[in-house]
């Protein structure tokens, strides 16, 4: 019978003797075979800074989303990669929010350490000053060996003080290690209420007389407060139990070299799915129809191209889609499917969703139904809201990626040119030949060179609304032709009241705004420009200055006040009302 990794394992966390725990801790072995060999064991602990204002909310982050999303990360990369890039992406995270404190002392600040086994090896990554401790008997002889180095140091105060926290700075600077396990090896994650006030022999001494029990890092943690501890207090514990029958050190790098599929055709099986249908080909990809031989479910299979099969950065690329898919969980984005089994080539499952392109929808109704209209629009900023929650930017945005179901819902498809913040520095980077994205949705600067972040995705999502009133493009059809600032230059707004009489002063200069060329002009997020979508901006509303030259014109300028007055309450109504069809 095949042997699987077996580990026994506890954590607890405690406030100790202070009046609130900004500590936090946590363990998961996985239940799915597939998982456990492919992922591994995960273990955490996080001490949050007591002199920052929000270090309970930063460790509890730190911990959960961690263990989250390293489940999510492809089984096509190292735990080295995984954990440097949810670290890096979560680290730009608490930075950010830190910065919506006044004061410098103030942020989401936290010590992190995790331990990841997976297979016959112990990887670890560590900031701070909490501690990882490894516990190996030979031959009847027991050594404690601390894998991790304080990042601390002595600043003529009563404790140390922190060099490194995930928050802290934009750039994190994270500790990598790894070792290899022995059957009967434990290992033990502490906060400094555990180990400042419990020398290496008194750890020792506990874990090997302890009974391995659900309670053992409790016992630990008592045995802590015991000894003075004033502190929060946590500690993770994991001992192996029994290790897999073969070595899987090759296991990463066979999946990395997976082939690409063949070119599949309708009937055809790869690894348990049926083919199904050929849903979309482009010379990047393909995306098939397919149904899962085992559950009976169908998915949306996307395949990598044969045209990039040497391209090692777009192989980097298609595999980072997958995990950026896992991230983002929002029932307007579409979702990503963990695997459930192992893979003989590159690929990746989404869920299949039945309706029409976005473009097909625009074609088909116009002009629309304002609420209609207005509510796909909120609909697509709430799925783009999920990507810049996650550090992530589409930059891709354009009505092909979006879906329209029979119930009219709008869900983002696509995710093969997103950027996610704070992982330029890490691995290769990523150079694209040719700007990303489509000229006549993408930001002008993108094909220029540059990257404008959340403020691109704002650019798109003006121009899909203003395209889904009107049926033409803000700039016009001139935009896909530009290629320098000069040509840009040259470019002028078109009210989009032109083109359907419905869209009142507010709403088109929201649109304007949303699509302005200077960055300092327009909109900075998503949620501004939904703001003003759907409420009249007061600045948006103002008269411009006129001279009236008789009593006539005055009495003509309040008729048509009146009027405008009239139709303003109508066009609030309709566009106020964003949900139904």
């Amino acid at each position: 019978m095949t042997k699987t990794l077996t580990i026994t394992s506890s954590y607890f966390t405690t406030a100790g003797i202070k009046s609130i725990n900004e500590d936090s801790a946590a363990i998961e072995v996985p239940v799915d075979d597939y998982l456990l060999s492919s992922k591994g064991v995960v273990a955490c602990v996080a001490d949050g800074v007591s002199s920052a204002e929000a270090g309970r909310e930063a460790s509890s982050t730190a911990v959960s989303r961690f263990v989250e999303e390293y489940f999510r990360t492809p089984d096509t990369w190292s735990v080295s990669r995984s954990g440097e890039k949810i670290l890096s992406t979560l680290n730009l995270r608490l930075y950010r929010k830190s910065h919506e404190f006044v004061t410098s002392t103030k942020g989401y600040l936290c010590t992190f350490s995790s331990l990841v086994i997976k297979s016959r090896t112990a990887h670890f990554f560590h900031v701070g000053d909490s501690r990882i401790y490894k516990l190996s008997v030979v031959e009847g002889n027991a050594s404690l060996k601390q894998l991790t180095r304080d990042h601390a140091v002595m600043m003529g105060g009563e404790k140390p003080t922190l060099t490194r926290a995930i928050g802290m700075d934009n750039r994190l600077n994270i500790d990598y290690g790894s070792v290899e396990v022995r059957q009967g090896d434990q290992f033990l994650i502490t906060s400094d209420g555990v180990h400042d006030f419990l020398t290496e022999q008194a750890l020792t001494q506990f874990l090997t007389q302890a009974s391995a029990s659900d309670n053992l890092a409790k016992q630990l943690c008592d045995l802590a407060a015991r000894a003075g501890s004033d502190d929060n207090i946590s500690a993770a514990w994991l001992r192996v139990d029994q290790l897999p029958d073969e070595k899987l050190e090759d296991y990463h790098a066979k999946l990395t070299r997976l082939p690409f599929p063949p070119e599949l055709n309708v009937g055809e099986k790869l690894d348990g799915f049926r083919i199904d249908k050929l849903l979309f080909a482009s010379a990047r990809s393909q995306l098939y129809l397919v149904t899962d031989l085992d559950s009976g479910e169908q998915y949306a299979m996307k395949t990598p191209s044969h045209n990039y099969e040497d391209d090692a950065s777009y192989i980097d690329r298609f595999i980072q889609e997958e995990w950026i898919g896992k991230r983002i969980q929002s029932p307007y984005v579409v979702q990503v499917i963990q695997q459930k089994k192992p893979r003989n080539f590159l690929y990746y499952l989404m869920a299949y969703i039945e309706g029409e392109g976005l473009d097909e929808w625009i074609a088909r109704n116009m002009p629309p139904s304002p609420r209609q209209a207005i509510a796909l629009v909120k609909d697509i900023a709430e799925g783009l809201k999920a990507f810049h929650e996650n550090e992530t930017v589409h930059q891709d945005l354009r009505p092909a990626n979006i879906r329209i179901t029979a119930d009219t819902r709008a869900i983002i498809l696509d995710f093969g040119s997103v950027y996610v913040a704070g992982l330029a520095e890490l691995h290769r980077p990523l150079v694209h030949t040719s700007a990303l994205g489509t000229a006549s949705y993408s930001d002008p600067l993108y094909i220029m060179g540059s990257n404008p972040g959340i403020q691109g995705d704002v650019y798109a999502l003006a121009t899909i609304a203003y395209e889904m009133f009107t049926g033409e493009l803000p700039y016009g059809s001139a935009i896909e032709e530009c290629r320098s600032a000069f040509d840009y230059n040259h470019l002028r707004y078109k009210s989009a009241s032109l083109f359907n009489p419905v869209v009142p002063l507010w709403f088109d200069s929201a649109l304007k705004k949303g699509t302005e060329f200077d960055l300092a002009q327009r909109y900075s997020t998503v949620e501004q420009l939904m703001q003003d979508l759907q409420q009249p901006n007061a600045e948006f509303l103002r008269d411009e200055p006129m001279t009236a030259r008789s009593a006539s014109s005055i009495a003509f300028w309040q008729i048509l006040s009146g009027f405008w007055f009239l139709t303003l309450l109508l066009v609030i109504y309709l566009f106020s009302q964003v949900s139904g069809g």
